[in-house]
C-alpha cells in the first residue's frame, strides 16, 4: 500500500516564514489526491478556521495542529538571548502537536493561549508542566532539528535525546511519534539514525514529514526572499545558499515523498504509512468549527426571569418615556410607533437576539449614567425603534423614514451589528465595566491580520533582493486605485490579467490601461524587474503581521480560553501598565462571527470628547445646560452654514470631498 499524509506544514500564518496560501493549498492537495492534510503553524492557531473550511469544502480531512515553541526550562523564565526568527534562535525548541478530537482542539487552544500570555519571550512558549496538564486528545511529533530529541540526536547525544523521548512518551504514550525528515542537511541524517535506534530500543513509532514551507518546488527563491524580509536583511548579505536547508520543503506529492525516503533507512515505508495511521486517529469532524449557534453572555443571572418578556417590558417602558419627553414625531400617529415596536420585537425574538439588545442597552445606559458621552447612533442600527426605545440610539427611525430590515432582515439571519461611538477619553471605562459585568476572562480585544499588499510587497521584495528603492517605487506608483476608496489593483491584475478584462471590471478607465501597459513594459525590458514582479506576485497576500482591531471587543458566556485561542500583542503589552488589557482572540472578527460569538465595536470618537468639553464650557460661562436631544434639527441657519462648505472640524463633513459637494 502506498499512501502518505503531510503532518508538518506551515501556511501564511507562520508569519514571514510560511509561504503557503490556504486556498492554493486546498486546491493542490485535491489535485494530488491527498485524503488528509495538517496545518502546523509556528506557535499559533491563526489560520485553523480558514484551513478547516477550505479543506472540508474540497473533501479533504483537516488535521488541526501547531508547531509549538517549547522551552526545556520554565515558561516564565526570561533568560538568554533568543531571536524573533527561527534561523538564528538558539533557545526555543519545537514540538508538533495535532488534535485528535474536540478535546484536543480545546487543549491546543489552551496551550497556544498560555504560550502567549504566560510564556512569551521572543516567541510564545510552552513548557513540560503545561504540556502535561493539557495533553489529552493530542498527538505529538518530535519536530525538525529544533525539536528537543532531534536536537540532541543531531549532536549524536543519544542519552539526552532518549531521556526527552521518555518524558514525552510519559505524556503521550502511543500518540508520540519520532519525526524523520529527508533533506540536504547532514545533521538531519545523523538525527534520523539516532532516532531510529531509540525507536527500536523503546518501541516508539516514527513518522515521515517534509516540513512544508512553500507550495511548489519553484517557489523556493520566493520563500528565501520572504525569510530575508523577516530578518530585515538582503539575500546578498546572507548569500544565496544561506537558506539551502529549505530546499525541497515544498508541498510534495506522494510520489515525490516516496522518492525522497526510498531506501534511506530500514523502515522507511513504515515511516510514510504511519502518517496515515496518525490521520486515521483524527476525527472527521470537529464540533468547535461546525457549531455556529449563537453564544451570548448571560445577561440575566436570575433563572426564573423570561428574557423575551424582560426585553419587551424594557422596550415598552422606554418608548413610553420617549413619548412623555416628546422625543417622537408629532406628525406620525402614536399607534404607528407601537405597531412598529411590536413588529420589531417579534423579529428580534424569532431570530433569538433578545440578549444582544439587552447587553448593548446595558453598557450604553451605564455610560450615560456615568458621564461617558455616547454617540446618537450610526449605521443601520438607527433604523431600529427597539434600539431607540432602549436608548441604544437617539435617532427616531419613523421620523426619518429609516428601514428596520436594513438592520435586521428575517430572511437573512445574521448577528446584529451595532457600532457605538464613545468619548475617546472614556472608552476604556466602558470596556472595564463590561469586563466587570461579564468577567475579565470572558472579554477580549480582537486580532487583525495584515497582509502583504501590492505596493508594499514590491518595496519589501526589492529591499530583500538588494535592488535600488527607485526600481520598486516606479512600479508601485504605477498601481492605480480600485473602484473603492483605499483599494488598489493587485499585482496579478497589473501583470497577468488581460487588459480587456480589467476594462470590464473597472470600467474604461484610461489610467488603468495606461499604467498597466507601462508596468508590463518595464517588466519585459528588464530581467531584474521581471524577477522582482514575479517573486512579489508569489508573496502578495501573505500575512505580514498582526495587530489589534481599533474598536472590536468580544464578549463570551464563559472564559474565552474555553472557546477560542487567545493572543497577547507583545508590542502593545510592553507599552502598557496592564498587559492583560491587550489580550485578544487569535481569530479575527469574521471568524468570531462564524463561531456565533458576540462582538461589539467600541469606537473612540474625538468629536464626542470635544462636544462634551464645549457643553461644560457653555455651562460654566453661560449657565446653560445644553441638552443635545432637544436642539432644533430644522434650524435653517445651520443648514445654510453647512452648505458653505466651511466645515473643517465638523464630524464627517470635513473631508475635501464633502466640503466641495
Amino acid at each position: 500500500m502506498k499512501d502518505f499524509v503531510h503532518l508538518h506544514l506551515h501556511t501564511q500564518y507562520s508569519l514571514l516564514d510560511g509561504a503557503i496560501k490556504i486556498k492554493d493549498l486546498a486546491k493542490k492537495a485535491k489535485e494530488y489526491g491527498y485524503k488528509a492534510v495538517a496545518i502546523t503553524d509556528h506557535g499559533n492557531l491563526f489560520g485553523t478556521m480558514s484551513f478547516y473550511k477550505q479543506m472540508k469544502s474540497n473533501g479533504i480531512k483537516p488535521i488541526i495542529g501547531m508547531e509549538a515553541y517549547f522551552t526545556t526550562g520554565n515558561r516564565t523564565d526570561r533568560k538568554g538571548k533568543a531571536a524573533e526568527d527561527n534561523i538564528t534562535d538558539r533557545i526555543n525548541h519545537h514540538l508538533i502537536l495535532l488534535a485528535k478530537n474536540d478535546t484536543g482542539v480545546k487543549n491546543l487552544a489552551k496551550l497556544s493561549s498560555i504560550a502567549f500570555i504566560e510564556g512569551f519571550y521572543y516567541k510564545p512558549r510552552i513548557d513540560y508542566e503545561v504540556l502535561a496538564a493539557h495533553s489529552e486528545g493530542l498527538i505529538a511529533l518530535t519536530a525538525c532539528l529544533k525539536g528537543v530529541p532531534t536536537f540532541y540526536a543531531a549532536q549524536g547525544d543519544e542519552e539526552k535525546s532518549m531521556s526527552w523521548v521518555k518524558k514525552f512518551k510519559d505524556i503521550f504514550g502511543e500518540d508520540l511519534y519520532l519525526e524523520l525528515q529527508s533533506n540536504h542537511i547532514p545533521a538531519q541524517e545523523t538525527a534520523n539514525k539516532v532516532l531510529l535506534d531509540i525507536a527500536k530500543k523503546y518501541d516508539v513509532k516514527f513518522a515521515a514529514t517534509n516540513d512544508c514551507h512553500y507550495l511548489l518546488e519553484e517557489d523556493l527563491r520566493a520563500h528565501n526572499v520572504l525569510m530575508a524580509i523577516q530578518m530585515k536583511k538582503t539575500i546578498q548579505e546572507f548569500g544565496e545558499d544561506a537558506f539551502g536547508h529549505y530546499d525541497g520543503m515544498h508541498f510534495a506529492s506522494y510520489e515525490e515523498m516516496y522518492e525522497k525516503f526510498k531506501g534511506k533507512y530500514d523502515g522507511w515505508e513504515k515511516a510514510l504509512l504511519n502518517t496515515v495511521e496518525i490521520a486515521e486517529k483524527v476525527s472527521d469532524s470537529l464540533s468547535i468549527f461546525e457549531d455556529k449557534s449563537y453564544k451570548f453572555p448571560q445577561f440575566l443571572k436570575e433563572a426564573n426571569i423570561n428574557i423575551n418578556s424582560y426585553l419587551k417590558n424594557m422596550a415598552i417602558e422606554g418608548l413610553k418615556s420617549r413619548i412623555q419627553k416628546s422625543q417622537i414625531s408629532k406628525d406620525i400617529p402614536e399607534i404607528e410607533y407601537w405597531d412598529r415596536l411590536n413588529y420589531e420585537l417579534g423579529v428580534i425574538q424569532n431570530m433569538g437576539f433578545d440578549s444582544y439588545f439587552l447587553i448593548v442597552s446595558d453598557f450604553i445606559n451605564w455610560s450615560k449614567q456615568n458621564d461617558v458621552p455616547v454617540g446618537p447612533g450610526r449605521g443601520s442600527a438607527a433604523g431600529s425603534l427597539v434600539a431607540f426605545a432602549l436608548s441604544i440610539t437617539d435617532v427616531d427611525p419613523l421620523r426619518h423614514g429609516l428601514i428596520f430590515e436594513r438592520f435586521l432582515n428575517p430572511e437573512r439571519i445574521s448577528m446584529p451589528d451595532i457600532d457605538v461611538d464613545f468619548c475617546m477619553d472614556n472608552r476604556d471605562k466602558v470596556i472595564e465595566y463590561v469586563k466587570e459585568r461579564y468577567g475579565k476572562d470572558s472579554v477580549a480585544q480582537i486580532i487583525t491580520y495584515n497582509t502583504m499588499k501590492a505596493k508594499q510587497t514590491l518595496r519589501d521584495v526589492a529591499r530583500a533582493m538588494g535592488m535600488a528603492y527607485k526600481d520598486a517605487d516606479v512600479l508601485a506608483k504605477l498601481i492605480p486605485q480600485g473602484n473603492v476608496q483605499g483599494t488598489w489593483l493587485s499585482l496579478e491584475e497589473m501583470y497577468l490579467t488581460p487588459i480587456e478584462e480589467l476594462m470590464e471590471r473597472y470600467g474604461h478607465r484610461g489610467d488603468i490601461e495606461d499604467n498597466v501597459k507601462k508596468f508590463r513594459k518595464l517588466a519585459q525590458e528588464s530581467k531584474e524587474i521581471k524577477d522582482l514582479v514575479e517573486i512579489s506576485l508569489k508573496l502578495e497576500g501573505l500575512t505580514r503581521h498582526t495587530s489589534l482591531h481599533a474598536a472590536g471587543i468580544v464578549i463570551a458566556p464563559k472564559p474565552l480560553m474555553e472557546l477560542v485561542p487567545l493572543y497577547l500583542d507583545s508590542r502593545e503589552a510592553s507599552k502598557s501598565d496592564s498587559p492583560q488589557n491587550n489580550i485578544a482572540t487569535q481569530y479575527d472578527m469574521a471568524h468570531l462571527e462564524e463561531l456565533g460569538l458576540v462582538k461589539m465595536d467600541f469606537l473612540g470618537l474625538k468629536t464626542l470628547t470635544e462636544l462634551w468639553k464645549m457643553k461644560e464650557l457653555v455651562k460654566q460661562n453661560k449657565g446653560i445646560d445644553v441638552d443635545f436631544l432637544s436642539l432644533d434639527f430644522n434650524n435653517k441657519e445651520i443648514y445654510e452654514f453647512l452648505s458653505t462648505g466651511n466645515t473643517v472640524g465638523v464630524f464627517q463633513l470635513e473631508s475635501k470631498g464633502m466640503r466641495e459637494l
